[in-house]
């Protein structure tokens, strides 16, 4: 009976992904298997609007659950695991009507957790009916009382194949007093001339004048803030390196938010940008974002994974000429990127990180600078064609600016974008309007 099973397993992933190749990386724990139990009384299950649950008598905590469709439509639930205190874990999932299932849980732990006792992981539900949950939870008891447990809502419960978007960004971990207002709002709208037309930030907190801005592009639907109070759980650290920045959990939960961000958006956008806050993802040789992937995806019709190369622009040098330095802008906190065009040359074997450009469907687990595993192929794209414009703390601060390579990309957006950016300064109510 098993071979006959795992035949028909095996004839289903071959089915689903053909002669496609799938990259991966990744622990997982296997819980023994569970006798299903139905329940009927569904009827008055605690439903959990937070985007972080604990899991009750575990070190672990669950964030969002979602159907894939790619893996014989099992539940893929979003969590938080203590990777030295995994233990059997049991899915309990239910229809609004038909009853509740227990089976064993599988937990998979993303390999990137840079070293912090928290780390990134999946854990997948899998059983009959899986397809027809409405409602997930995660048990360390096979046998919870369905009302003491924190249910999460199951979504992507259809396989889309049009989209409301063609290119959203996710952007991850905004916390602390960031208050940088002015380069937050030309990356806005510089993103929106190149076509992006939907935003995503996970938020634990920000400086009280982002926090308007942020609320009028939610206000208009552009952004779309998920709420992240990782520090009521965890003790999140404010950086990657675990020797530098201690904590629980790398960079706020970083890798959490990207992964979910994908899973959240896998139906409605065809592409997802993956870059921090303070990152342009640009292209050069082409106009906007959409002629760029309809060219990159005309000559690698089997890549689903765009790498774009980073590129320091620092802010200690300033354009000589001053014509972008706008007395509007004065009283705004932040940094003007229009005022930053001196780019830092690559240093000769260091490696130079990469953000990313995703076909999210095909997409299963994520890094911040490289895929861990994914459907099809990836592609590094060439800097000439498309880089990331990142206007930040010099890496290289003992150059002069002659050692500097003089890139004005972001002035191509000079007519429409200063209109564009006073416009919901003042809308924002952090620029007075001219009497």
């Amino acid at each position: 009976m098993f071979g006959v099973i795992t035949g028909i397993l095996i004839s289903r992933w071959k089915q689903i992904f053909g002669q496609t190749v799938v990259h991966f990386a990744g622990n997982r724990y296997a819980g023994t298997p569970s006798p299903i139990r139905s329940n009927s009384d569904v009827h008055n299950i605690p439903k959990y609007p937070n985007s972080i649950i604990h899991v009750k008598n575990t070190s672990h905590f669950v964030v969002s659950a979602f159907i894939d469709h790619r893996l014989n439509k099992d539940i893929r639930v979003i969590s938080i695991i203590k990777r030295n205190s995994t233990q059997p874990l049991y899915c309990i999932y239910c229809n609004n009507t038909q009853g509740c299932e227990v089976t064993a849980a599988k937990i998979e732990i993303h390999t990137d957790h840079y070293g912090f006792p928290y780390g990134a992981s999946d854990v997948l539900c899998q059983g009959k009916y899986t397809d027809f949950a409405t409602h997930v939870a995660i048990s360390a008891d096979e046998h919870s009382d369905i009302n003491n447990l924190g249910f999460l809502p199951v979504k992507n419960s259809r396989n889309k194949e049009s989209f409301m978007y063609n290119f959203t960004i996710c952007i991850s971990s905004l916390f602390g007093n960031y208050n940088n207002v002015l380069q937050f709002a030309q990356t806005m709208e510089i993103y929106k001339l190149l076509g992006v037309q939907r935003v995503v930030i996970y938020n634990t907190s920000c400086g009280s004048d982002l926090k308007r801005l942020l609320q009028h592009y939610e206000r208009e639907g552009f952004l779309e803030i998920v709420a992240w109070p990782i520090d009521q759980f965890l003790n999140p650290s404010a950086g990657w390196n675990i020797n530098v920045h201690k904590g629980d959990i790398q960079y706020y939960g970083q890798l959490v938010t990207l992964n979910e961000c994908i899973y959240r958006h896998m139906y409605q956008s065809k592409y997802v940008l993956l870059n921090d806050i303070d990152e342009i993802i640009m292209p050069y040789k082409y106009p906007n974002l959409e002629l760029l992937m309809e060219s990159l995806q005309h000559e690698h019709k089997d890549v689903n994974v765009f790498f774009i190369e980073n590129h320091i622009f620092p802010k200690t040098q300033f354009d000589e000429s001053h014509k972008f330095h706008r007395p509007e802008w004065r009283s705004i906190p932040g940094i003007n990127i229009m005022e930053h065009i001196y780019r830092e040359p690559d240093r000769k074997n260091i490696y130079n990180p990469t953000k990313m450009i995703i076909n999210p469907r095909n997409m299963i687990q994520t890094s911040v600078h490289s895929s861990l595993k994914h459907i099809g192929q990836d592609y590094r794209v060439p800097f000439d064609v498309c880089r990331i414009v990142h206007v930040r703390t010099p890496l290289q601060g003992g150059l002069t600016k002659e050692q500097l390579f003089v890139d004005t990309r972001v002035w191509d957006f000079e007519q429409e974008l200063i209109p564009n950016v006073n416009r919901v300064l003042q809308l924002s109510g952090l620029l007075k309007s001219e009497e």
